[in-house]
């Protein structure tokens, strides 16, 4: 039987920063995750924005100036309502990187770069092993230690579990945990684009109806200015648009960017994905902890899904460090303390913008306007949205 200290089910970005994480602090960690080392991505050009909060854990991970390479400078976040009776602007509201004290929100990463230097970075660390296209199959807790099995029949003994295998979480379901479940009758359309108007580090959210139209930041492709798109629409909608060829898709995001960006390319395969929220009712049991998604699932707004991921990895990392016993019930109790009511109010803040950006009717398309002319205007609130943006 294997023994570690740590074993991360999981590997996608945020089992692999706390993998990175726990493993620059000298953690003997088994990461355990059902996809190859070599994932296809030809074509994926699907991007993540990384807050500073989160590059300061990725920076301790050892992983971040090979990450920023690949990376656009988010400089500005920018706040477009449209949602009167014409398709235009009416009001834009920009927040500046100068504002937040470090020059910059963050940087937008594309994925599959992402996940390559995460695993070059994991590679180098002598206490971390990848146990690729393997699953968990049995998860079982002791008084000092967990037993936890795997696909092919290997036992691995850890003293702290952590489950970062997603919204549909395997360990989570064998450790008795519960979570709760809403769905909006949205979906998001991500893919990428170029346009002749160059971004200048702006990441633009759009607001009409149905849900926000973001476009974040890219480095240039073949020299042509980039923006990685998520756009939230009505479930029938995001039909109709998911049928259409790239030519006329183009066409009607050109439409719903009222020109702001220039005439838009398609450059990349799209994907769709049904939004919903979700969040454990409980973050820990017995030698085991949920982060990322096995925790908290949220619409994809204000880049704070993964960066509150990434603050899970991190409030875990720094109770753990030095501790003899990483899956003491005392320090897992702790970590929920701190957690749990900062992931319900995430969540429970995200919902409501969500349904805010989702309004037809007009007094309420009125309303939303004028709660962000508030948030604009009023120095406390404007320091307080960029706070809470940053993940404050």
């Amino acid at each position: 039987m294997t023994e570690t200290d740590i074993l991360i089910g999981g590997g996608g970005v945020a089992g692999l920063s706390a993998a990175a994480r726990l493993g620059a602090d000298g953690h003997r960690v088994v990461l355990v995750d059902p996809a190859p080392r070599n994932l296809p991505h030809a074509g994926d050009l699907r991007t993540t924005a990384y807050l500073q909060p989160a590059i300061d854990t990725l920076t301790k991970a050892g992983a971040w100036g090979a990450l920023q390479a690949h990376g656009a400078e988010l400089r500005t976040m920018r706040i477009v309502d449209a949602g009167g009776v014409e398709r235009s602007p009416r009001d834009t509201v920009d927040f500046h990187g100068d504002e937040t004290g470090r020059g910059a929100f963050g940087w937008n990463i594309p994925n599959a770069a992402a996940r390559t230097e995460l695993l070059k970075t994991i590679s180098e660390m002598p206490h971390v092993q990848l146990r690729h296209e393997r699953r968990v199959t049995g998860f079982l807790a002791r008084d000092k230690t967990a037993i936890v099995r795997l696909d092919d029949g290997t036992q691995i003994s850890a003293k702290l579990v952590i489950a970062a295998d997603g919204r549909n979480s395997a360990l989570r379901g064998m450790a008795g945990l519960s979570a709760k479940r809403w769905a909006y009758g949205q979906k998001a359309l991500v893919f990428v684009v170029s346009h002749p108007d160059p971004h200048d580090g702006v990441s633009t959210e759009i607001h009409r109806t149905g849900g926000p139209l973001t476009l974040v930041p890219m480095p240039d492709l073949d020299g042509r200015p980039c923006s990685s798109v998520v756009w939230m629409v009505p479930g029938a909608r995001a039909r109709e648009l998911e049928a259409m060829d790239d030519t006329r898709l183009g066409v009607e995001l050109t439409a719903e960017t009222m020109g702001l960006f220039g005439v838009l390319r398609i450059e990349s395969p799209r994907a769709v994905w049904p939004m919903i929220s979700q969040v454990a009712t409980r973050l820990v049991s017995d030698r085991l902890a949920l982060v990322a998604e096995a925790a908290h699932v949220m619409p994809p707004i204000g880049a704070q899904g993964l960066n509150t991921s990434l603050h899970d990895v991190e409030t875990l990392a720094g109770l753990v460090h030095g501790a003899p016993d990483p899956g003491d019930g005392s320090l897992l109790a702790g970590y929920e303390r701190r957690i749990l009511p900062r992931t319900l109010a995430r969540v429970g803040g995200i919902d409501i913008l969500n349904r805010a950006a989702m309004a037809e009717f007009q007094p309420l398309r009125d309303l939303r306007r004028a709660g962000l002319t508030a948030i604009a205007r009023i120095p406390a609130l404007r320091r307080f949205a960029i706070r809470s943006g940053m993940g404050g």
